[in-house]
């Protein structure tokens, strides 16, 4: 049998089962069109007939075209025509269709087909585009419209399956890289799921091969990210190697403001991260102290919106592209890839941020892969659902994280060197976190030690620095938060660092010969934000003196591109 006579054997089930009328719409993430919009659209797209059973997207492919129901009914379906289908939503007239992926360029995780015959309009993809440019009230619905429908696809555990052990390093790479990019998946685990084991069986697959990705027909063992990356189209713009005004490396708040402004003001610009957007800031389980957001936002959320932000006024982005190495020997600025690519550029921001320092402890990489995390997502909130965890830190990301996880663990211990809570930490999350019964907090104290067999943490061993006293407290999971270290590994010798491996700028370049001892800057002196390569500016936390804030971080980034515009203002008058 072949996959057409499937889809439409699928496509029948649908249209004999499927219940009347369509789904109501509680969560704002399907409104329903005025005729005012539809006539505007209809300036851009065009209008024809749809029949029964027709299929209008197909699940795994491309959305090209931006699509409303002017009458009839469709259905948005996972899996048509496999074992699995099910149907999610049921739209009527008024509604568009699509998801985020129509903005991002990732495939469609779900199918559309007709219900009911009627009438539809359909406005190309590079159409849409210019009418969300132009009309902002208009661009504001269809991005919150979408961002909402892939939040609830996330928490419905709608796309793809990771099937693995939870205590499988590649079982976490993959799922960290799902989260972080926020791919609509669901995780079957080998070590807790009834069905898990009659699933491989049937695929003739054994628990040792796995962990495996299903999506309809396609089984991935075991695949590297830039697999699974092409699987759902994840990186549609492959970097290209032709001269741009400005290169953005790192996709945190830094990087990801920086392309934004720099797209909004006509650069030509190319952003690059080697995991995912939002750096950090995307292992933030909520951020509460950001201006505009007074409920909070996850940094995930925060990082995708910038992501399709920069889409929109015409960045490209490609993730995952992993920098190696920086070359400023020749006519341009050039950055080398893992993979050979080699991009030349008129300008180039540095925004690869900081990843998290390791505890110093013995057994640390016995457990690291299987107990220990430096992030506090949904990802690992499932994990430790009714596990005893200990949280190390004593800073904002170890405070949210430490609240966080209370709503899921079973306990939740914050060990931290600090005297007081709020020494290093904001005053309104120490408050809290005193205030929660859930969590038990160890003040002046340091990790001593990791306790547990074939991989499978069950203990960490504190010890009271003020006392000598030594604790062992049960955990299953242990969240680190102290600090962190440069991405800067790829940058040596191109650019001046500081002892602590961070990117130098501005006046901390100044010779005192340079601005006569003053502290005047010179026309040799490079601006605030730039390096001591012309043309190559650090923003966000991999910038030296830079405060390490999600706030400050957008403000550099932005800062930056303004900065590289004088740049190439100068360089052009002298050419």
């Amino acid at each position: 049998m072949n996959s057409e006579t499937t889809v439409a054997d699928g496509v029948e089930r649908l249209l004999a089962t499927a219940p009347p009328g369509e789904t109501p719409d509680l969560t704002g993430a399907h409104p329903r069109l005025s005729e005012d919009r539809i006539r505007v659209l209809d300036q851009y797209g065009s209008r024809r007939r749809t029949h029964r059973g027709e299929v209008l997207v197909t699940e795994g492919s491309p959305e090209e075209s931006f699509l409303v129901v002017l009458s009839g009914r469709v259905a948005v379906v996972e899996g048509l025509g496999t074992p699995a289908e099910r149907l999610v939503r049921v739209h009527g007239a008024g509604r568009f269709l699509g998801e985020l992926g129509l903005l991002t360029g990732e495939v469609a995780f779900f199918s559309t087909v007709v219900l009911e015959p009627g009438e539809l309009l359909e406005v190309p993809a590079d159409r849409l585009r210019d009418v969300l440019v132009r009309d902002q009230a208009f661009g504001d619905e269809v991005l919150r419209a979408y961002l909402t429908r892939r939040t609830l696809a996330i928490g419905e555990g709608l796309g793809f399956r990771i099937v693995g052990s939870r205590y499988s390093p590649d079982t976490r790479r993959l799922r960290e890289f799902a989260a972080r990019n926020r791919l609509p998946h669901r995780f079957v685990d080998v070590e807790a799921d009834v069905e898990a084991e009659a699933l491989l069986r049937g695929l003739g697959i054994t628990a040792a091969e796995t962990p495996v990705v299903l999506w309809r027909d396609r089984v991935l063992r075991n695949p590297d990210t830039a697999e699974l990356a092409t699987l759902v189209g994840r990186r549609p713009d492959r970097p290209t190697t032709r001269l741009c005004d400005l290169l953005v490396v790192g996709a945190g708040p830094a990087g990801l403001a920086a392309a934004v402004y720099a797209a909004s003001e006509g650069l030509e610009t190319q952003i690059l991260d080697a995991v995912a957007t939002g750096g950090q800031a995307a292992r933030s389980s909520r951020i509460e102290n950001y201006l505009g957001f007074p409920a909070g936002i996850s940094g995930a959320e925060l990082a995708e919106r910038a992501e399709v932000q920069a889409r929109k006024f015409g960045a490209t982005a490609t993730v995952p592209a992993d920098a190696v190495t920086l070359d400023v020997t020749g006519p341009h600025t050039t950055v080398r890839l893992a993979d050979g690519d080699a991009i030349p550029t008129r300008t180039l921001v540095v925004a690869t941020g900081a990843r998290y320092r390791r505890l110093p402890v013995p057994r640390l990489e016995e457990f690291e892969q299987t107990s220990v995390y430096y992030a506090a997502t949904l990802v690992e909130a499932q994990l430790c659902v009714d596990d005893p965890v200990v949280v190390v830190g004593g800073g904002n990301s170890a405070g949210q994280a430490t609240l966080f996880l209370a709503d899921h663990a079973r306990s939740v211990r914050l060990v931290a060197r600090e005297h007081s809570l709020d020494e290093y930490m904001s005053r309104y999350l120490a408050d809290r976190i005193q205030r929660d019964p859930r969590i038990e907090v160890r003040l002046h104290s340091e990790v001593r030690g990791l306790e547990g067999e074939d991989g499978r943490l069950e203990a960490v061993v504190v010890e009271d620095t003020t006392s000598g006293e030594r604790a062992e407290l049960p955990a299953r999971e242990l969240m680190v938060f102290i600090g962190a270290s440069p991405c800067t590994g790829w940058l040596a010798g191109a650019v001046a660092l500081d002892d602590g491996g961070y990117v130098r700028t501005g006046r901390a370049l100044a010779h005192p010969d340079d601005d006569g001892g003053d502290g005047g800057a010179t026309e040799s002196t490079p601006t605030t934000l730039e390096t001591d390569v012309p043309g190559v500016f650090a923003a966000g936390d991999v910038r030296s003196g830079s405060i390490k804030r999600v706030a400050s971080a957008v403000g550099e980034g932005a800062m930056a591109v303004r900065l590289a515009h004088e740049y190439l203002s100068r360089v052009t008058s002298r050419s």
